[in-house]
């Protein structure tokens, strides 16, 4: 993970991811919201390391932070970063991301997306 991303892990907390994946689901569209899940309950899984937790910390804080590099209320492009941000920190922790966290997160979004 980035310099640029570990300063956005003081803007991660439990209640302010849920209230943004709430809020923006459907806008920010299924794929970034897939990734945000993939890494929420991969944070939540004990046997994910602490190292792998910082880099999901971050990646979820920059998610959830209202300044980033583009704006989330820009139409199409708004979660672009977001995307590149929770793909990057998907791929550094990949290992941690079992076959379970990938159907919960999938349970999630056919929850919501149907």
């Amino acid at each position: 993970m980035s310099e640029d991303t570990k300063k956005y892990e003081k803007d991660y907390d439990d209640g302010s991811f849920w209230k943004k994946v709430k809020k923006y689901a459907v806008k920010a569209g299924r794929e970034v919201i897939e990734k945000a899940l993939q890494l929420y309950y991969a944070l939540q899984n004990k046997d994910t390391p602490l190292w792998a937790k910082s880099v999901i910390i971050g990646a979820l804080g920059y998610f959830i932070s209202p300044i980033d590099i583009i704006p989330d209320a820009i139409p199409v492009i708004g979660y672009a970063d977001d995307l590149g941000v929770l793909t990057a920190a998907i791929a550094t922790v990949s290992t941690y991301i079992t076959p379970e966290i990938k159907t919960n997160a999938s349970n999630k979004l056919v929850d919501w997306f149907g």
